[in-house]
């Protein structure tokens, strides 16, 4: 048996009982036609081994394999899904290799050899927070070439936000100051089981050498922070707490005083935190 005949997912379900659990954040995606459509948004896998976090069913698996990734580690903290995650390693010999485990726990790092893409229909519960590790790694650039995940519509909108929209703020800043992210597949509630409450966006982010512009990671996380947990006041106002000189510190990254935190620009924002090197 090969991954292409491998039975619909609806009969896998049925047949491991595997109704899906909010506590868990599951939202299964059972039309294989756009598990692979999400499966090609990376490029040519071929050269490459995919991480995966959350494969449920299989349903993305199953698409990345028949893209032709050379390998695939799926992360599974459901031990339901297990023997329905055996199935398709049964079918693909060599190439997926499932590990039993929270995400943010297991050190997936030890069980790839780059390059390394990053393709994941996340578990809602857990998404940003993933995502914000994957984009604040010690060192600079990180173990993944892309990143390829789906999330709630709204937090694919403040991952690719622009200054000057009310979806711009920490979450923009952080992904685009490392990497360049993409909108690349909004889907409906109805493409799931059970169907979301909201609508759900696959956000595809390539990796940069370097940077965008230069900063230290924890002071740029600082003032931003800063600056967006009161994004109605005036900077000078939100920031004084960071340095009694902050109106001189704003003008010498050549941001006015009196602007507020979400029209403010990323390499402003870099600016900003080299006066406080």
């Amino acid at each position: 048996m090969s991954v292409e005949t491998l039975p619909p997912l609806r009969e896998v379900i049925a047949k491991h009982q595997l109704s899906a659990r909010k506590a868990l954040g599951q939202n299964f995606l059972l039309d294989l036609t756009l598990t692979a459509r999400i499966a090609r948004i990376p490029g040519d896998l071929s050269g490459m081994d995919v991480l995966e976090v959350g494969p449920g069913p299989g349903g993305l698996t199953r698409g990345l394999l028949s893209e032709g990734a050379r390998r695939v580690l799926a992360i599974e903290k459901d031990p339901r899904c297990l023997p329905a995650l055996a199935e398709i390693a049964e079918a693909a010999p060599g190439r997926l290799q499932v590990i039993e485990g929270d995400a943010l726990e297991v050190d997936a790092l030890a069980h790839l050899t780059p390059p390394i893409a990053i393709c994941a229909n996340l578990p809602y519960n857990v998404g940003t927070e993933l995502l914000i590790r994957w984009l604040t790694p010690p060192e600079w650039p990180p173990f993944w070439s892309s990143l390829t995940l789906m999330f709630q519509k709204e937090v694919a909108e403040r991952i690719t936000a622009e200054p000057g929209s009310k979806a711009y703020g920490r979450l923009a800043i952080l992904s685009q100051w490392r990497a360049t992210p993409r909108i690349a597949l909004t889907l409906p509630p109805g493409a799931f089981t059970p169907p979301p409450k909201v609508s759900s966006a696959v956000v595809h982010l390539t990796a940069l050498p370097e940077p965008r512009f230069p900063a230290q990671p924890k002071l740029l996380e600082r003032v931003v922070a800063a600056a967006f947990n009161q994004r109605r006041k005036m900077l000078r106002a939100a920031l004084k707490g960071l340095a009694p000189d902050i109106e001189d510190r704003l003008h010498t990254a050549g941001i006015a005083p009196t602007e507020r935190a979400e029209r403010v620009p990323l390499e402003a924002f870099c600016a900003l935190a080299r006066t406080f090197e």
